[in-house]
C-alpha cells in the first residue's frame, strides 16, 4: 500500500514539548504521508508548533476530548480521499519506527492496533491494571482477540471510518470504535510495539474519570448483547 495514501493523525493537548518530535519521527519513517495535528484547545503553544511542522491542522477553541479530535480527523480523512489513517499520540510515548510495519499489516486486516507489552515493568502499575481489565472486557463484548484496547497507535482503512460511527468525546471513543468495528466484521490484527514512558508530556488519561467512561461503554455493549 503506497504511503502517499496515508494520513497520519496526531491528537494533541498541551503537547508543546513533544509534538514536533512526533511529526519529525513520522516524516522520517513515512516520508510520503501527510500529517494532521488536531489541537484540542491547548493552553500552551501546541497549535503554534503544529502549524510550523504539520501539513494540516485542526484547532479547537476549547478542550473537547480525544474522541472529538479523532472524529474531526476521521471526517477530514474521508472528505480528502485518503485510503488509510495512522493515529499516533502526541506525547512521544509511541515510537514512529513501527509505523511502516503497521501500514504494511493492513494488507491482511482492516484495523491494526499497536500493542504494548502491558505486563512490562516500564508501564505504570495503575495503567497495567486498567488496561488488562479493559482489554479482557473488550474481548468479551467484541469477540475479537484484543490485548491492548487503550492503545492510541492504530492503522485503519478509511472504509472502516465510513461505516463505523462510534460514540463518546474522550477516551471511551477509541474502545467504542473497536467494539463496533469488530461486530461489523472488520478484521482486527495487532503489531507489537515498544512504549517510552517518562516523557515530559504526561498522558492526558485520567484514571478514575476516564475509567468510568470506559466502563459505561463496556456495560452498554454487554447489555446490548443480551437483548
Amino acid at each position: 500500500m503506497p504511503s502517499k495514501t496515508v494520513l497520519c493523525i496526531i491528537p494533541a493537548y498541551n503537547a508543546e514539548p513533544t509534538v514536533a518530535g512526533v511529526v519529525v519521527g513520522v516524516r522520517n519513517t513515512l516520508p510520503d504521508a501527510e500529517i494532521l495535528v488536531i489541537d484540542d484547545g491547548s493552553t500552551d503553544e501546541t497549535r503554534m508548533v503544529a502549524r510550523s511542522v504539520a501539513d494540516h491542522t485542526i484547532e479547537f477553541p476549547g478542550n473537547q476530548g480525544k474522541g472529538a479530535a479523532l472524529k474531526a480527523a476521521f471526517d477530514f480523512a474521508v472528505e480528502r480521499g485518503f485510503e488509510t489513517v495512522l493515529t499516533i499520540d502526541a506525547d512521544g510515548q509511541h515510537d514512529p519506527a513501527f509505523a511502516p510495519t503497521m501500514i504494511r499489516a493492513l494488507d491482511n486486516a482492516d484495523i491494526i492496533l499497536g500493542t504494548r507489552e502491558i505486563g512490562g515493568r516500564s508501564v505504570p502499575i495503575h495503567r497495567r491494571i486498567a488496561n488488562l481489565i479493559s482489554s479482557a472486557a473488550t474481548r468479551l463484548v467484541s469477540g475479537a482477540q484484543i490485548h491492548d484496547s487503550q492503545s492510541g497507535y492504530r492503522a485503519i482503512r478509511t472504509e472502516v471510518l465510513r461505516n463505523v460511527s462510534a460514540r463518546g468525546s474522550r477516551y471511551e471513543y477509541e474502545m467504542d470504535f473497536i467494539i463496533l468495528a469488530a461486530r461489523k466484521g472488520y478484521r482486527i490484527a495487532e503489531v507489537p510495539i515498544s512504549t517510552v514512558y517518562g516523557t515530559r508530556t504526561p498522558s492526558n488519561f485520567r484514571a478514575v474519570r476516564d475509567a468510568i467512561r470506559v466502563l459505561r461503554v463496556l456495560w452498554r455493549h454487554r447489555a446490548g448483547a443480551f437483548r
